[in-house]
């Protein structure tokens, strides 16, 4: 499953088509003949790409997103993003618009093309309405990947497959395609995916199944990044990560880093960065419901990171316990926060993994 971020979530809304009139398939094979030397023609596309891609490199530059790890910025200078989104949605009035790279139209062409390389979250999947698949922010995407520390030789699993953009850019990262593992739970999303890194010239090895199983046959990993929220930590992914790796994933509205000791125990803080990704699918995970923030001050109801602790907490603090920790705590940031996985244990904390405030998450 594909990650999105800095939105949190799509209303059903109708698709209108952006100016193409038919359906938005996949079409590999291009419209090379007939586009000629029109504008937007697959020359003009072609350095149209360039440009858009080295202006959101620059950009993501600008943001200090790779700060930590610059070699980054090599591999969002070379994997072109547009082949992972050959159509996507945005939002319009009243529903959404479909932007297609085989439009019949040059100047729709040009503007799915020029969007593909906005440092924003695509909507690639709707069904009924609702979102299941998407590429993320480039910049988020960014600093993950430079967050993950990934080494030379680091064996990766990617939890959420998406468009197979980001498992391109470890592929292309760490230059070797064997070392890259992706796997997502719908098989029309992994197909398009391997069709998309195939076209990049990757072929990591992509997974159908439940992420949070892992992949066994693909074990022992050195790194794990999830571009999906989870509950909690799956126990199978430490089972099947060496001692010392480093697990990535977005939990509640947070990017949890985690130090893997063995196959039972795991400890890491959140990243100060605020991060909304689409849910982990599989079975027996329905969406929690939110909780009622009724007589809560409106500043509480409306700050992102008293949100945040009540998405860690949920079951384990009411809201208005929520809300006096809050208070007292002089409104804390994620990176306050942390998650320990020992044995059967698992709990989030504030500030000490023994300390007076902790609340256990589900095993």
């Amino acid at each position: 499953m594909g990650a999105h971020t800095g939105e949190k979530g799509y209303e059903r809304r109708g698709i209108r088509e952006g100016g193409e009139g038919r359906e938005g398939r996949e079409h590999p094979e291009g419209r090379e003949g007939r586009e000629g030397g029109e504008v937007g023609g697959r020359g003009d596309l072609d350095g149209v790409a360039a440009v858009a891609r080295e202006a959101l490199v620059r950009e993501i530059d600008a943001s200090g997103a790779w700060a930590s790890d610059p070699v980054w910025r090599e591999a969002f200078a070379a994997v072109p993003r547009h082949l992972f989104v050959p159509y996507y949605y945005v939002g319009v009035a009243g529903g959404y618009e479909r932007r297609w790279g085989e439009s019949p139209e040059a100047q729709a062409r040009e503007r799915w093309l020029r969007g593909a390389y906005e440092d924003a979250p695509l909507a690639t999947r709707l069904r009924d309405g609702e979102l299941v698949s998407s590429s993320s922010q480039p910049s988020l995407m960014a600093q993950m990947l430079a967050e993950l520390r990934v080494a030379d030789g680091d064996r990766v699993l990617e939890i959420g497959a998406g468009t197979g953009y980001n498992a391109a850019l470890l592929a292309h990262r760490l230059g070797d395609d064997d070392l890259v593992t992706t796997i997502d739970l719908d098989p029309e999303i992994t197909e398009s995916a391997r069709r998309h890194l195939a076209a990049a010239g990757h072929h990591p090895v992509v997974v159908t199944g439940d992420g949070a199983r892992g992949v066994p046959e693909r074990a022992p990993f050195d790194r794990i990044i999830a571009t999906c929220a989870l509950p909690s930590i799956p126990r199978a992914w430490l089972a099947q990560c060496h001692p010392g790796a480093r697990v990535l994933t977005p939990i509640a509205t947070g990017l949890l880093a985690l130090t893997v000791r063995n196959a039972a125990h795991a400890e890491g803080a959140f990243l100060a960065t605020p991060a909304f990704f689409v849910p982990l699918r599989g079975e027996a995970r329905p969406e929690p419901r939110p909780p009622r923030l009724d007589g809560l001050p409106a500043r509480a109801r409306e700050d992102e990171l008293f949100r945040f602790l009540l998405a860690l907490t949920r079951g384990g603090l009411d809201p208005g316990e929520a809300y006096a920790l809050w208070e007292d705590e002089g409104c804390p940031g994620r990176e306050r926060y942390g998650i320990t996985v020992n044995g059967e244990r698992v709990w989030a904390w504030l500030d000490d993994p023994e300390g007076p405030y902790t609340w256990p998450l589900p095993g």
